[in-house]
């Protein structure tokens, strides 16, 4: 039995389980200073249990009270963190790193027709534009790095289009002879996306869009250059696949695929043999999917490949071979074949088998396999041929993320990162295997002097965990290094050592850095994933704990010294730890927080339903009894000394809603004893895409915002 029982304010007569609440949230603020928020009377009743939730009424986002107390908040956090010279030189730094550090060749240039597109932000701009280059003429040369210095063709400049410069456009797909081009404008941090046609030869629009919605793949048809697919993804009814013929009402857009399913799926298509196959691919959450194909040139209905298994596929098509890459019968997968005519499970041919690592992704070069694996939380790629046998390694250091893709015949590009080294991609000839730098880049950030180690911790229930630590050679390990130490653990999501300019500088000034690899994530199988989701989500916490707890035992830092930070999931993960083990830390950075798990299933205005197939749902009795023991807000106790805290999020946020941040920071200012700050930072038209979806100066200055909160929390440079 769920009910909601609501009381419109204090002033009313609140009835008897509210009054010790309202209560302590009306006299208990420690800080004179901060903003006052006012308490309402509303208890949601779930599965017979109570649960007060005294600010509701900062849900309604637009409302002129809920405006008003953003602002005031707002003011507040600007005032705990001030303006200094301190500040003003984090920002200086960050952006010079920033700049020094960003890659224009993150994504290689998409061929189409004449030309070859891409999208970079040009020195001195604020956001991504999309630019063109002739063809070049000697194959050679096809895949010469984008320099950023040099002056390139304008297709899109969204600079000027929207008041903050928060309009951004990325390229979606070509037509097959390259004259229109499908690209996507998206304002702000939102995940909702429109959808434009451009006629690259007078470079101009077509009538032709989608509106502002959630989409999935969208790809012109290789059947003809006069239609599209495109997934379609609803809040209400899930996600349909979609066919849309130029020149036509979008009203009249034929379904193809997708009836019956609900918003908690993801759905795919991709399209084989010049378009007479369409493979679709369904994920409920992260653990399980489905593919069904269809022949359109046979006309056949559409056909299930695999269906009603409890594993994933992730699919590639080469030479119209249906390839996968799946978990089904091996935890940390293995690499499946099949023909197109015949794509059912019953024919599936295992090409690579199941190894000690996990399969992370593969790619076709010259007829060979190349096979990316996580070893231990970093990266090494294996090469085998068509049939599956093993050839050779490619060397990666150690402590590394890599990515391997094609160049022209004969050549790859291999791209590398660490957490001391920015990316450097290599050209390698595959049949000498000598590797030329092909893009590196020049920056002020220097190495030399700076450890990184992995060491291994037990978690409570004994399960062994790598954590990455980084630091310079000359710290003492006195107890009292300021010690930044983040995670994510959910979704599958592998947290590799990846360049990351706040670290940097954290390390610079003289802190320890350190990234808990948790149980939830992809880096050691899917069992190691499933351990960290659902009625096992507390082992992630137990883990990131004792990340913790290793790094106090071990003399890097102690609880006066200790931040964690975490974004989305990883909000979540530093708002329970805090809740849970409040005098472990000193100051916690929380952004764009899944907060609030318990009311999570009646949130409407969020994209992220699937995400309960994570975290569950407290409307199922099983699933509730362990959210309610975690979900940070409602654990949220009176009088307990919290660290520092400063949560982070925006209107713009369509994923996890905004809300859970602005009520979490108001329980947490009523509630804690310690008198540290609790502050909010809201970015109005900042969320979950695109880098939070703001201009490189605004994202600059958030950012410099929370380092330079954490260095004062912890005092860093002291």
């Amino acid at each position: 039995m769920i009910t909601i029982k609501t009381h419109k304010q204090i002033g009313h007569k609140p009835s008897f389980y509210i009054i010790p609440l309202i209560l302590f949230f009306s006299a208990c603020s420690s800080n004179l200073n901060q903003p006052e928020t006012r308490v309402e009377e509303v208890v949601d009743v779930i599965h017979g249990i109570e649960f007060p939730d005294p600010y509701r009424w900062l849900e309604k986002q637009y409302s002129s009270e809920t405006r008003n107390w953003i602002d005031r908040q707002n003011n507040y956090a600007e005032k705990v963190v001030g303006k200094s010279a301190f500040r003003d030189q984090i920002e200086k730094r960050m952006k010079q790193l920033s700049l020094e550090t960003y890659n224009p060749n993150s994504s290689p240039p998409r061929s189409a027709g004449d030309y070859q597109y891409f999208t970079f932000r040009p020195a001195g701009k604020e956001l991504p534009i999309i630019f063109r280059r002739p063809m070049p003429t000697d194959s050679l040369l096809l895949g010469s790095p984008i320099d950023p210095t040099l002056e390139y063709e304008v297709v899109l400049d969204p600079h000027g289009k929207s008041p903050k410069n928060t309009l951004r456009y990325s390229i979606v797909d070509f037509s097959d002879n390259g004259d229109k081009m499908i690209y996507s404008q998206r304002d702000g941090g939102e995940d909702e996306l429109r959808i434009k046609i451009r006629d690259l030869n007078n470079n101009s629009d077509l009538p032709d869009s989608l509106p502002r919605s959630l989409y999935g793949t969208i790809s012109f048809s290789k059947k003809d250059n006069g239609s599209l697919y495109y997934v379609k993804r609803s809040r209400e009814i899930g996600p349909r696949v979609m066919r849309h013929k130029l020149g036509t009402d979008i009203n009249d857009d034929e379904l193809i695929f997708g009836e019956g399913y609900g918003p908690e799926c993801f759905m795919s298509v991709i399209q084989a043999d010049s378009g007479r196959y369409l493979i679709f691919s369904i994920n409920h959450g992260w653990a399980r999917s489905e593919l069904h194909f269809q022949d359109l040139e046979t006309g056949t209905k559409i056909q299930t490949i695999a269906d009603n298994l409890d594993a994933r596929f992730y699919t590639r098509i080469h030479n119209n071979t249906l390839f996968i890459r799946t978990n089904y019968g091996a935890d940390k997968n293995r690499l499946m074949s099949v023909n197109l005519k015949t794509p059912g499970i019953k024919n599936w041919q295992e090409v690579i088998s199941e190894t000690e690592h996990v399969m992370e992704n593969f790619t076709f070069i010259d007829e060979k396999i190349y096979v990316t694996y996580i070893v231990n939380a970093s990266n090494q790629i294996k090469v085998y041929n068509n049939k599956g046998k093993y050839l050779d390694n490619i060397a990666i250091p150690s402590h590394s993320s890599a990515s391997i893709r094609s160049a022209q015949d004969g050549y790859a590009y291999l791209t590398i990162s660490s957490l001391t080294n920015p990316v450097t991609i290599y050209k390698i000839n595959l049949d000498t295997k000598k590797r030329q730098t092909w893009y590196k880049t020049n920056s002020s950030w220097d190495p030399e002097g700076i450890i990184v180690k992995q060491i291994w911790r037990n978690s409570k229930d004994g399960t062994k965990a790598p954590m990455w630590v980084m630091h310079h050679k000359d710290i003492k390990l006195n107890g009292n290094n300021p010690t930044w130490l983040t995670g994510y653990g959910g979704f599958y999501a592998g947290r590799k050592p990846r360049f990351n300019t706040a670290a940097a500088l954290w390390v610079e000034l003289g802190g320890v850095y350190s990234v808990a690899t948790l149980r939830g994530g992809s880096e050691f199988g899917e069992s190691w994933h499933r351990d960290g989701m659902l009625l096992n989500k507390q082992n992630v916490f137990d883990d990131f704990i004792s990340a913790a707890e290793w790094l106090i035992e071990n003399k890097y830092t102690d609880t006066k010294h200790l931040g964690i930070q975490g974004t989305s999931n990883g909000g979540l993960l530093v708002g329970a730890a805090m809740t849970q083990r409040p005098e472990l830390f000193r100051a916690v950075l929380c952004g764009y927080p899944d907060v609030d798990i318990l009311r999570f299933p009646w949130y409407t205005n969020n994209s992220n339903i699937p995400a309960m197939r994570e975290y569950g749902s407290s409307k199922i009795l099983e699933q509730f009894e362990a959210i309610r023991k975690y979900s940070p807000y409602q654990n949220v106790k009176q009088n307990v000394a919290y660290p520092a805290v400063m949560l982070m999020t925006g209107d713009m946020d369509t994923r996890v809603p905004p809300l859970a941040g602005r009520k979490m920071t108001a329980i947490l200012q009523a509630s804690s004893s310690s008198g540290y700050p609790i502050i909010l930072r809201y970015t109005p038209k900042s969320g979950h895409a695109a880098g939070r979806g703001i201009s490189f100066t605004r994202r600059i200055a958030d950012i410099a915002m929370e380092f330079t909160f954490m260095a004062q929390q912890l005092e860093l440079g002291n």
